[in-house]
């Protein structure tokens, strides 16, 4: 298996939140190895490479435990699941030299398994963004519907929403609710 540098933080942060959202809203996009496959791939791994369904299984249970961080209620809960990610997975980081890549930091062991690897790097990447401040920009679209896990990017902090689509929806529904709570009630009779 191939390992990848830390020289990107918020491409790690990006993969934690494609991780997450493999799962949601109805649809289980990570349902078996060759998705995994597919998802590391198009998270720039570089083929060849193998994943199995041990990998797959262990990358479920990454992809929950993920989630709950993004969930978390309070910053110093998040700390804690994600130190819990970082003392099972990490390893003294360490410098390696690939021909294409050069001299770079690993946070993961050298054999470690993709499921160990993804959450060296994404731990890695949430604890770094949760440590320069970043745990209010970490949301959970706030649609009644919708379980997308995206990090804020508006600088006043006012993202709610995960796409202008789930905005549009809230609002919809807030507005016909607000509607029919309006609408006279008619009495046909006596009572």
């Amino acid at each position: 298996m191939t390992t990848r540098a830390v020289r990107e933080p918020e491409r790690f942060v990006g993969m934690a939140v494609d991780l997450v959202n493999t799962f949601g809203n109805g649809f289980d996009r990570l349902d078996g190895a060759r998705e995994l496959h597919e998802f590391l791939a198009a998270n720039g791994e570089p083929e060849p490479f193998e994943v199995t369904t041990f990998d797959w299984l262990d990358v479920l249970e990454l992809r929950s435990d993920l989630r709950a961080v993004f969930e978390a209620p309070t910053e110093a809960e998040a700390a804690g699941l994600l130190n819990e990610l970082l003392a099972r997975s990490a390893t003294a980081p360490y410098l390696h030299h690939h021909e294409k890549v050069g001299w770079h930091l690993h946070v993961s062991r050298p054999d470690a398994g993709w499921a160990e690897w993804l959450t060296s790097l994404t731990a890695t990447g949430l604890a770094q963004l949760l440590g320069e401040g970043g745990f209010d920009r970490m949301r959970v679209c706030a649609a009644d519907d919708c379980r997308v896990v995206f990090v804020e990017q508006a600088r006043n902090h006012s993202q709610r929403f995960c796409e202008p689509t789930c905005a549009t929806r809230t609002r919809v529904a807030a507005f016909r609710a607000r509607r029919r709570a309006e609408e006279p009630v008619r009495f046909d009779g006596w009572l």
